[in-house]
């Protein structure tokens, strides 16, 4: 077990600056480390602010250099290469239409709708379609085509509307950007975001057509995960390199939606809350997996918990965003 006693330095580090903390610093995060570790569910824990790696501690589970199923965070990842596709001209904006970017995936027996989906309906879970995520999810990825699955269920609201958290909205995106780029999801996710910030995204799920799944199952260390967030905390920066850019945050970080769950406003990916400098951009995974951003406190909070138990908004979820919002933010205002 890693003591938090001690910053860790491994091959896989963060480029982050590891100047030795005061002994009251050392406490107030210790007191973080602490609460923590009583979470039975929390595999790992890692806090940089800025630019300091002020915790690091695997509790349980696999290890801060160990790949994690990061689960509905990968969402987040699929939100982020869809930025850095306009970025690079492969799509005209995020108001593209699904017949625009990719007409090849929409099937015959589509309403004459789906082709007027824009991929900003796709990456707030906005498009209307009977979901795919919850009780659907199963007989979902039983199918022999999810895309077209996904994009011959009924509307049930109108696009644009109101949310309807659903992992087809993102993987029917995902493979929008592989038709649109010439590259698969998962190579862009090595190309675009894995190379520049010196990390490892493994091939993960793929669906029958060999589209890889948009919005969940991925896998990252622990320690990539908080680099990749504090990528996101520096303005899409990393390494002096603009990995994706700063108009696509501001954009990803306007409130267009609200989860029905949680309750939290919903951008390009991101859970949005807070106010001040306790306000946050969070990516939420099943299980308890969470990347919480701070920028007002120049804070990144990454989370693994084990991946097959539920982390409700009103249960573990709801103790996660307690820590976050209790002692880490109180240890971070020093």
């Amino acid at each position: 077990m890693i003591s938090r006693r001690r910053l860790v330095h491994t091959a896989l580090a963060l480029p982050l600056a590891t100047l030795p903390l005061r002994s009251t610093a050392q406490a107030r995060w210790g007191r973080v480390a602490d609460a923590a570790r009583e979470m039975e569910q929390l595999h790992s824990l890692q806090i940089a602010q800025a630019g300091t790696e002020v915790l690091a501690e695997a509790f349980r589970g696999p290890g801060l250099n160990r790949s994690a199923n990061i689960k509905s965070v990968s969402k987040t990842i699929v939100a982020t290469l869809t930025g850095i596709a306009i970025d690079r001209g492969d799509l005209p904006s995020i108001t593209a239409t699904l017949g625009e970017a990719a007409a090849g995936l929409i099937p015959a027996a589509a309403d004459p709708r789906v082709a007027d989906l824009t991929m900003e309906d796709l990456v707030t879970m906005r498009a209307g379609l009977d979901r795919t995520s919850g009780a659907n999810y199963g007989s979902w990825v039983s199918s022999t085509n999810w895309v077209a699955n996904a994009l011959t269920r009924p509307f049930v609201a109108e696009p644009g509307g109101r949310m309807l958290y659903s992992t087809g909205s993102f993987h029917i995106l995902g493979a929008a950007l592989a038709e649109a780029s010439g590259q698969s999801l998962h190579a862009q996710a090595r190309d675009r975001l894995a190379r520049p910030l010196g990390i490892d995204i493994p091939p993960w799920t793929r669906d029958p057509q060999g589209y890889f799944l948009g919005g969940n199952d991925m896998a990252m260390t622990p320690r990539a995960l908080l680099r990749f967030g504090e990528m996101i905390r520096q303005g899409g920066i990393w390494d002096g390199r603009q990995v994706v850019s700063r108009d696509w945050l501001a954009q990803s970080f306007r409130p267009r939606t609200r989860s029905p769950w949680s309750g939290l406003s919903y951008g390009y990916g991101w859970f949005l809350g807070g106010s001040g400098d306790g306000r946050f951009m969070l990516a939420r995974g099943y299980g308890g997996q969470v990347l919480c951003v701070m920028p007002g406190l120049e804070l990144t909070v990454a989370i693994t918990s084990d991946p097959t138990r539920p982390a409700r908004s009103a249960g573990y979820f709801g103790d996660l965003m307690a820590l976050i919002q209790g002692p880490v933010m109180q240890a971070a205002l020093g």
